[in-house]
């Protein structure tokens, strides 16, 4: 007992003690640590307050920092800005002054070569007054020894060297007062030079042209010769009564020949036989069918011809009578120049002079087409074929200085109109260019060797060439013979010369050519 009473004062003593103060440490522990997480949350909410504030304070911070710069940089650009305004303005300035600079040096170098030309023109003129003082002097020298020689002269050496003198000096004085006359004609005398420029076109009409009244077709074979005449010639003979033109078949193989002095029915007999030999029947009554045919296709084609010929020119109101005989033109030739053609140039040329004399080209160009209408009828009219075109014009309603004009382009007759004379010179222009007409090439250059000859008939004259189908004559002298007042008379005299020998159409301008050439090596 007493053994189990220690035990029990000892845990009374002892444990009991020991075990309140294990359960104090525990409890202090717990409070301890109890404590500890309250202040951690309590710490972790002061610092969650406090990184709110901080973030509150730095965003402000941000915020006012970037007003800041805002304002910093507002600042910079109207400091910018006023700093291009000033440069602008600078820059402004310079360029006014560079302006400035260089108006006054374009004016210094005005100036500069002003005076360089008027020193220039002073050394140019005191050299003319040098060489006038050398040329005064040799004057003076020459007239001491024509003097000294003249006291030995008789009186008729004496008279004869006067003379002389005379005239190289009234060669000169001529020479001068010629450019001049010619220089006022061209600028003040514009009347006086269309009446001088009419005048020499008309000098230069040609001769009227012969007819052609002849035309061949060509036969496939010589048997169709046997077979266009027919039995006993009744082919032949209702050919020839038909189409009122002789029919000539000869000798010559392959070909038979139309005549006749109608070009219009001779060219639609030609179109009725070659139709007839590309047929092969040949009867009179088919003769007669195809000539009908072929005479209103050929009616057809002379004022279709007329039509367009006129619609060329821009004519209108013309009678159509007269449309229909300038078509009959178109089968109308003369040296085998074809007339409706020739008619057609003649009014172009008409229309370009008219228009340069101050004339009314449309009138000019009604008087070209029509001056050989004439031709169409001159077969079965009497007479020159100027009147009578004339007398069809008048008789169709033209105007009297368009019929006047057509019927005096030969004069056979008064001229009561300057178209006339118009007429006259291009009708001779078209009609003797070359390739015109068949005789005139070898006329043509015969013309051309006259002129050349013409030229070189002149003293002084080295070379002679007509050039522009002769209508220019250029002739190149010798410096050393002809002075600058004797080629004006040489140009003069020789175009003279050229109008009293030879013929030609139109106008030949006379060029005189006088160079000094000076040539040296330097070696």
């Amino acid at each position: 007992m007493g053994y189990e009473y220690d035990w029990w004062q000892m845990w009374q003593d002892i444990i009991v003690p020991l075990g309140f103060v294990v359960l104090g440490f525990f409890f202090h522990a717990y409070l301890t640590k109890a404590n500890a997480v309250a202040a951690s949350k309590q710490a972790k909410s002061i610092l969650e307050d406090a990184e709110k504030q901080a973030e509150s304070i730095r965003r402000e911070a941000q915020l006012n920092l970037r007003d800041q710069e805002l304002k910093v940089h507002e600042k910079a650009h109207e400091e910018q800005d006023s700093a291009r305004k000033e440069l602008v303005d600078l820059e402004n300035r310079i360029m006014k002054r560079e302006k400035d600079f260089d108006r006054k040096l374009s004016l210094l170098d005005q100036k500069e070569q002003q005076l360089e030309q008027q020193i220039s023109e002073a050394e140019r003129k005191e050299q003319a007054a040098e060489a006038r003082r050398t040329e005064l002097d040799e004057l003076i020298e020459q007239e001491n020894r024509a003097v000294q020689k003249a006291a030995e002269m008789s009186r008729d050496e004496a008279r004869e060297t006067i003379m002389k003198r005379l005239q190289e000096a009234l060669s000169e004085d001529s020479a001068r007062l010629i450019r001049h006359a010619q220089n006022e004609a061209r600028v003040l005398a514009r009347t006086e030079a269309r009446k001088i420029v009419v005048s020499a076109i008309e000098r230069y009409a040609g001769e009227q042209a012969n007819d052609v009244t002849t035309t061949t077709v060509d036969l496939p074979s010589d048997e169709m010769k046997g077979r266009i005449i027919g039995r006993e010639g009744r082919n032949i003979r209702a050919f020839e009564s038909t189409t009122g033109i002789n029919l000539i078949i000869d000798e010559t193989p392959g070909v038979v020949t139309l005549s006749g002095f109608d070009p219009t029915r001779r060219e639609t007999a030609r179109i009725t036989l070659e139709r007839l030999i590309e047929d092969g029947r040949i009867q009179p009554a088919r003769i007669e069918e195809i000539f009908e045919k072929t005479s209103r296709e050929v009616d057809d084609t002379i004022r279709k011809a007329g039509e367009d010929v006129l619609f060329q020119l821009g004519l209108q109101g013309v009678a159509p009578e007269l449309v229909s005989l300038v078509g009959r033109l178109k089968f109308r030739h003369s040296y085998s120049q074809n007339v409706l053609q020739h008619s057609l140039e003649t009014a172009f040329l008409m229309g370009s002079m008219a228009a340069d004399l101050g004339l009314d080209p449309s009138v000019a160009k009604r008087v070209g087409i029509f001056h050989d209408i004439g031709k169409a009828v001159d077969h079965e009219v009497e007479g020159p074929h100027a009147l009578i075109g004339g007398k069809l014009l008048r008789r169709h309603g033209e105007s009297p200085e368009v019929y006047n004009a057509v019927a005096a382009h030969h004069h056979e007759m008064d001229v009561d109109s300057i178209y006339a004379t118009l007429a006259s010179s291009a009708d001779a222009i078209s009609a003797s260019r070359p390739g015109a007409r068949s005789d005139t090439t070898e006329n043509y250059l015969k013309r051309l060797s006259r002129l050349e000859n013409v030229a070189g008939d002149f003293e002084g004259v080295n070379k002679a060439f007509a050039i522009q189908a002769g209508r220019e004559l250029r002739v190149i002298v010798a410096p050393s013979e002809i002075s600058d007042e004797a080629a004006t008379l040489l140009a003069r005299d020789i175009a003279k010369k050229i109008e009293q020998e030879v013929r030609y159409p139109g106008q030949i301008k006379v060029t005189v050519i006088r160079e000094t050439r000076c040539i040296e090596y330097a070696q």
